[in-house]
């Protein structure tokens, strides 16, 4: 079954001054969260997808269980060279069966895990999230965390009072990676988000999910599309940038000149490079042009 984008997460050091950035860009951020393995997070939400800023602030609580070492773990070695988007994960209905999935394709990395923890609702009351997630590997992305998350509570986890957002922003349009040759990458991402057909060009790849696109560029493409310098990858692919459609991209413009946040305008797009962001590239684009 193809799975649609659900989140990503933003790695960062400091998480209130990430939370603000977010703030200045027009987004409404929810309070923090507390993971069992030492991880912190905030929440931006939008219909169905969300973006996780996540630090590691109790760098003891890591262990060796599974998710210590899948999420925590891998956070803390990421944090260590950079902050940006760390994971890439997608929709799950099931956790278990896409392990399995995962498995009978090679690209299994960890059984279903689960875990829970408190949340809190728009008015402050109290609220239990569980999540069940299966990680997937790409040998050719060893600084990109892939994996699948199943919602055990989503009543209690989506909420349309957070989904409402100063800059008008209202869905996720796709998630951008980098490499060098981006047809490397063919092979595990149909594993991965279970679509067959792969749309190819001389910039790279486009996977189309039922929420968002997954696109593979070229460093080259990507500084032809997005007026950026590309990231580095000479350890592999990277995840770069986080594409969001909005109502009107002047009040987008708004909200980052009240902010302070530089932008740029291209083929367009609003986009806010990675250096203001926390290393994190958001690209804003007109509901109209998708």
């Amino acid at each position: 079954m193809p799975r649609g984008l659900d989140h990503i997460v933003h790695a960062v050091r400091d998480l209130d001054a990430a939370a603000d950035v977010y703030r200045k860009l027009g987004f409404t951020v929810g309070a923090r969260n507390r993971h069992p393995w030492g991880t912190h997070n905030r929440i931006v939400q939008f219909p169905g997808f969300f973006i996780e800023i996540l630090t590691v602030a109790e760098p003891e609580k890591i262990a060796d269980d599974g998710l210590s070492v899948m999420f925590g773990r891998f956070n803390r070695r990421f944090l260590e060279n950079r902050e940006g988007f760390s994971l890439l994960i997608l929709e799950s209905m099931d956790a278990a069966a896409d392990e399995r999935a995962f498995a009978s394709s090679h690209v299994a990395a960890s059984p279903a895990l689960r875990f829970q923890r408190g949340g809190m609702k728009a008015d402050g009351s109290p609220v239990t999230v569980g999540f069940s997630l299966a990680f997937a590997r790409d040998a050719l992305a060893p600084d990109i965390g892939f994996a699948v998350c199943e919602q055990h509570f989503p009543e209690n986890f989506w909420d349309e009072s957070f989904q409402t957002h100063a800059n008008g922003v209202t869905q996720v349009a796709g998630a951008v990676m980098v490499a060098d040759n981006p047809s490397d990458h063919h092979i595990f991402l149909s594993a991965f988000t279970g679509e067959r057909d792969l749309h190819s060009t001389s910039a790279g790849i486009t996977i189309a999910t039922p929420r968002g696109d997954v696109q593979v560029m070229t460093p080259a493409s990507y500084s032809d599309h997005f007026d950026l310098t590309a990231p580095d990858i000479s350890r592999g692919a990277r995840l770069a940038a986080l594409r969001l459609t909005c109502t009107d991209l002047s009040v987008v413009e708004a909200n980052l000149s009240a902010g302070r946040i530089e932008a740029k305008t291209h083929m367009g797009r609003l986009i806010v490079p990675a250096v203001s962001v926390h290393g994190a590239t958001i690209i804003f684009e007109a509901a109209e042009t998708r």
